[in-house]
């Protein structure tokens, strides 16, 4: 946690979440890669938050992630409605982008783990297309069971990637990397959610209309309903925030 200490951040119900703009959070994990040391990146959003407050093992895991960016629209509004406003929201999948694109210059290489075999092989492919400067180091499907991670991290380890990418689920792949980072060693390691899926094609992101209006999670929900009560989580975050506001930016 040393690391984190070193940039601002606002507490949000104890976990601390980088004020830093986009261009900013890329120039400082560019600076990271260099190190050398293994660091876990979280892409915050309210659901996790919730989730970290239920769970004492998830609270633990995003407290020693060594950044927590602010993904989510509804964390940007906690921020500035408590009096401590981040600068602007920093999304994970346009952190995978802009870090890769910057990775071009110094040609790292990037593993990328989850998803399907199908839609993990054909977004390496779109990724090598896109960055012909970085190197695919590897890259392997997310099926696999606790009895395999010992073979998975053996995989990574050899191809010794700058930048892993871990597409498995929120509830799945934070505290996958919070439990091997030290193993993985790999200096920046991110969860990336449904990604690999917008990436390969199978997948279309929000329009840029709702990414504007801070609506992704809306046009979401439009297209797969049965998200419903995950969703129902973000106006009990809202609700929660404004009942608790005096405290909810108190160190704890």
């Amino acid at each position: 946690m040393n690391q984190i200490q070193s940039i601002p951040t606002v507490p949000i119900y104890g976990l601390n979440v980088s004020k830093l703009n986009m261009n900013d959070t890329v120039s400082y994990l560019e600076s990271i890669v260099g190190t050398g040391k293994p660091h876990q990146i979280i892409t915050a959003n309210p659901i996790m938050i919730m989730t970290a407050l239920e769970q004492p093992q998830y609270m633990h895991i995003m407290k020693n992630a060594e950044l927590l960016v602010p993904d989510g629209a509804g964390l940007v509004w906690a921020a500035s409605t408590c009096g401590q406003p981040v600068a602007e929201r920093v999304t994970g999948f346009d952190l995978l982008h802009r870090l890769l694109d910057v990775g071009q210059k110094h040609s790292w290489k990037v593993y990328l783990l989850g998803s399907t075999s199908e839609v993990i092989q054909a977004a390496a492919a779109r990724l090598q297309s896109l960055y012909p400067g970085i190197v695919i180091a590897g890259y392997r499907d997310g099926f696999f069971g606790p009895d395999q991670d010992a073979e998975v991290i053996a995989g990574i380890r050899e191809a010794a990637p700058d930048l892993l990418f871990v597409a498995r689920g929120a509830d799945t792949q934070e505290p996958w990397i919070g439990r091997y980072k030290q193993e993985l060693g790999v200096p920046i390691m991110m969860g990336v959610g449904g990604s690999f899926d917008i990436i390969s094609g199978k997948a279309k992101r929000a329009p840029v209309a709702f990414q504007k209006m801070r609506m992704e999670w809306f046009y979401r929900l439009m297209k797969e309903p049965y998200r419903y009560k995950r969703m129902l989580v973000l106006p009990k975050f809202a609700l929660k925030v404004l009942k608790d506001k005096e405290s909810v930016v108190k160190a704890q």
